[in-house]
């Protein structure tokens, strides 16, 4: 299993990718990482003469900024490690890639570099978000695109429902479409066109699941479009750094508070470790002709380690073949 990761991309780059990589190497011995980008900067983090020889670095002068317009830095730096990464998935050097730098890129990269799968019209970024349960749910699309049509809705369905069931081992995952309500025809027009088309999948359709219920863990799949999707997940994230903050505030108030919060600390972390995205990984780019990866941009050396955990089991699980196969015998009518 060979898993290119862009070392350049994300805030902490290079040494939290480095790092990270390091962790997965000794982990996994069945994998083979390759750390693209700048081989200076890399050294610079690499522990001498303790390195697993399933660590290699594939040298790439250019890197895409945060702040760049994705298609033109894609389209014009044609070294930067990330486009680097995807060419080795494109000419069979690499079987999946991870980024932790910038998503719209990214994106760009897996459509225009790696390529998009035969059937697809859309591809998918679908993170997994925590759950009360501890099972996760995975929601797509998350913004990749701002707008979908019924279809592409449907098409992400298939897709987290396949995922779901290759990496996760469900059987029969439950998907639910995101909505305002619970009954059949509420929401918008897209809802609405969705609804019959996903009753009509051949997936574990639940019907609508409204926000309030998606960390209660009420679907294994949850379906939008990007614009709603993305607002879900900056909206979780910014609630929950706040209740944090809060707390931080409120017990160190006073003595009798540190008290409190001493007796309630092993909770309270628990807590913060199930909201924590950095023991999700990675979400995968679900729909393009490889396996690509993205890493919260602020991910850490662990966070990295388990993005490579996941594209570990989506390898073996032949993910991406499973997804062609599925879409091939939709469009040949077999289904």
């Amino acid at each position: 299993m060979r898993i290119a990761i862009d070392a350049m991309g994300g805030d902490n780059a290079p040494r939290t990718t480095v790092e990270g990589a390091l962790l997965a190497a000794r982990e996994w011995s069945d994998v083979q990482i390759i750390l693209v980008g700048d081989e200076a900067q890399i050294a610079a983090f690499m522990p001498t003469g303790s390195v697993p020889t399933n660590v290699t670095v594939h040298h790439a002068s250019d890197v895409i900024a945060a702040d760049d317009e994705p298609v033109r830095a894609v389209r014009r730096k044609k070294d930067a490690s990330m486009v680097v990464a995807g060419r080795l998935i494109r000419e069979g050097a690499a079987d999946a890639m991870i980024s932790a730098g910038n998503t719209g890129a990214l994106m760009t990269t897996g459509l225009l570099i790696v390529g998009r799968i035969d059937g697809i019209e859309r591809p998918a970024l679908a993170p997994m978000l925590p759950t009360m349960d501890d099972s996760g749910v995975l929601a797509l699309d998350l913004g990749a695109y701002m707008d979908a049509s019924p279809h592409n809705l449907l098409q992400y369905a298939v897709m987290g429902s396949i995922y779901r069931n290759k990496v996760h081992g469900l059987q029969k995952p439950r998907v639910g479409l995101l909505n305002v309500g619970t009954e059949a025809m509420k929401g918008n027009e897209l809802t609405k066109q969705a609804y019959p088309l996903l009753e009509q999948a051949p997936i574990h359709f639940i019907g609508n699941v409204e926000a309030r219920d998606v960390l209660q863990g009420a679907c294994d799949v949850l379906v939008c479009d990007g614009f709603v999707g993305n607002i879900l997940l900056k909206s979780m994230e910014g609630t929950a750094g706040t209740i944090f903050s809060v707390l931080k505030t409120e017990f160190t108030r006073s003595f009798f508070s540190k008290l409190a919060a001493a007796v309630l600390k092993p909770g309270l972390v628990a807590f913060k470790k199930k909201m924590d995205y950095n023991e999700h990984g990675a979400a995968p780019l679900l729909g393009i002709e490889g396996l690509v990866l993205k890493s919260h941009g602020s991910s850490d050396a662990n966070a990295i380690k388990n993005a490579v955990r996941q594209a570990r089991i989506a390898l073996a699980s032949r993910l991406v073949e499973a997804i062609s196969t599925e879409t091939g015998r939709k469009r040949d009518g077999k289904e």
